[in-house]
């Protein structure tokens, strides 16, 4: 046996045997990736947000807005669009993180709640974990 540094090919192997590991011990398991992106007029990406629905809830990864197309309400779009699907997937909930020098203001004018703060994670700043309840 060797202990090597995994392909992103390997990575997603391991990921798919997790999922089917937890699925045979919670019932209505279920893992699908929800990945969004807005391109401009040329196709390029200039926002986008990568997230998962993972039994009752929709876990939101990445979200990111090209420097020159902050402040146009591209995130906000993004946002929106992953609530709007995590609830006709069923959601009861959305969780993320992000960090002091990201957007944790952004989130809760949006409604979500910290729910944990790591200090100094990087050094200096703080690592927020957010979550929203989508029950209606």
């Amino acid at each position: 046996m060797k202990l090597i540094k995994g392909t992103t090919e390997e990575a997603s192997h391991v990921r798919n045997q997790l999922i089917a590991f937890n699925s045979a011990h919670v019932p209505n398991g279920r893992y699908e990736e929800v990945n969004l992106c807005v391109k401009n007029d040329q196709g390029d990406i200039i926002a986008g947000l990568n997230s998962a629905v993972c039994w009752n809830w929709m876990e939101i990864d990445i979200i990111w807005v090209d420097e020159h197309h902050r402040g146009e309400g591209l995130g906000s779009r993004l946002l929106t669009e992953a609530e709007r699907i995590a609830r006709e997937h069923h959601c009861s909930f959305i969780k993320l993180n992000t960090f002091s020098f990201q957007a944790p203001d952004f989130y809760r004018k949006y409604g979500y709640e910290v729910i944990a703060i790591i200090e100094d994670a990087p050094s200096g700043h703080q690592h927020y974990f957010l979550k929203k309840q989508l029950n209606d």
